[in-house]
């Protein structure tokens, strides 16, 4: 039977797109405030992951809720900006120790924001700790860092609950915690019980990961926090619509998340740089809609069985059934 999924985004999703060729953006800039009003513009829309700091210093977590709850939206995560420039050589791995400090710092904010607006976890998503050039550092020193660094914030604040959303690259070449199976092994050295995953199907496309299968690995192991969708050609973090490229492995996904028995917001991780925001939110809401609805047209005591004998053509058959139609 279909699921009622709720939805969530990013809130980089509403705000202003930069890179490295339209240095000058993609559109005017936009306050943590405004992008609030255009997820609420959505309609569709529940939760909200939210950066700190905020774009202005001047704007208050007060005015932050108050523009959550004029849209009918709440903050489900809070993720500390520790990929900026001041981090461009690492947030918890920074060979400064002084920059270490400054992370730290910025997650306990992070905890501190979170509690306020009632949000259900702190995010880290440290894209700048890794390295780019062979011998540049010492692999076993850097991964050190890396998982002492989160530790020290979970043991600080161990009612809190933290995530870590694991990327192969970009901005570095290579990050530390950037696949499923890296992380977990990250997780269990820290040997704390409030650090978990958010599992971004495009990271795992681009990690060269099967989605449904690092979900589930995810899952076994009870590390899945969050789940946030979108798509790209697993060449490069894209962050497109979901459900426009990898059809097959987005609704493999899903299947995977009935699996689990996953309740949670399923959250849009999207930058749709020439694209209208709203209209981009939508198109993915739909899609995850749809192939969910598909899901129930496929046999599964047929598929089940396809499973057990790990047949590839009789499992195929079913899932082109239902996308192609019959071939009778």
């Amino acid at each position: 039977m279909a699921k009622n999924y709720s939805f969530g985004a990013g809130i980089w999703m509403f705000g202003q797109f930069i890179d490295r060729y339209a240095t000058d953006a993609y559109g005017p800039p936009v306050s943590t405030l405004e992008a609030i009003d255009r997820a609420g513009a959505v309609g569709d829309l529940m939760c909200l992951d939210i950066n700190i700091p905020f774009s202005d210093p001047s704007i208050t977590t007060t005015q932050v809720k108050e523009a959550l709850k004029r849209n009918n939206l709440k903050a489900i995560a809070i993720t500390p900006a520790i990929y900026s420039r001041e981090f461009r050589s690492g947030s918890f791995t920074n060979p400064d120790p002084k920059i270490r400090k400054k992370t730290f710092e910025l997650a306990k904010q992070a905890i501190e924001v979170a509690h306020e607006l009632g949000a259900k976890y702190v995010k880290f998503w440290p894209g700048q700790d890794g390295y780019d050039y062979p011998f540049q550092v010492d692999h076993a020193q850097l991964w050190d860092l890396a998982v002492s660094g989160i530790r020290q914030v979970a043991e600080f604040s161990p009612k809190t609950q933290f995530a870590i959303e694991y990327k192969t690259k970009e901005p570095r070449v290579h990050i530390s915690f950037s696949t499923a199976a890296r992380t977990l092994l990250g997780i269990q050295e820290m040997g704390v019980n409030n650090v978990g995953i958010v599992m971004d199907f495009g990271h795992s496309l681009f990690a060269k990961e099967t989605p449904a299968d690092a979900l589930q690995l995810i899952h076994k192991h009870g590390k899945l926090v969050s789940v946030e969708v979108n798509d790209n050609w697993r060449e490069w973090d894209d962050d497109l619509a979901v459900g426009s490229i990898h059809v097959i492995e987005t609704l493999e996904f899903l299947y995977a998340l009935r699996q689990i028995k996953w309740k949670g917001p399923i959250l849009l991780d999207q930058f749709p740089f020439r694209e209208d925001t709203v209209g981009a939110a939508l198109a993915s809401i739909r899609s995850v809609r749809a192939l969910d609805r598909l899901l129930d047209r496929i046999d599964l005591k047929a598929l089940r069985a396809a499973h057990k004998n790990q047949d590839a053509l009789a499992a195929q058959r079913l899932v082109q059934s239902v996308l192609l139609g019959s071939s009778e």
